[in-house]
């Protein structure tokens, strides 16, 4: 997968808001990684902000549809994985002051 791809996967990832917390997953951390396959086969790896999120049903929904305009895209799976375990940390300059942490 190329860079401009990339970009333009990440670019629609931007678009997932965070039901609980109003920030998008990309800028949350929650993204750990995009792998895509020469089928356009596209794995999103991501987390949740809490295990038992009740809306990941809903997140997961919104990737796919995120990433239904892009081309390249031909279909995509979301892998909710634990580890490594989200933390503040994960998140940008940008959510963090969006959302009043230091």
């Amino acid at each position: 997968m190329d860079q401009e791809v990339k970009d333009s996967i990440m670019g629609a990832l931007e678009l997932v808001v965070d039901p609980e917390l109003g920030i998008d997953i990309v800028n949350l951390g929650l993204v750990y990684d995009i792998e895509m396959d020469e089928e356009g086969n596209t794995t999103v790896t991501m987390t949740l902000t809490t295990m038992g999120c009740p809306l990941a049903g809903t997140i997961v929904d919104q990737v796919k549809t995120a990433l239904d305009d892009i081309p390249e895209v031909k279909s995509t799976d979301v892998n909710i994985v634990w580890n490594p375990p989200w933390t503040k940390d994960r998140m940008s300059r940008y959510a963090k002051i969006a959302l009043g942490i230091r």
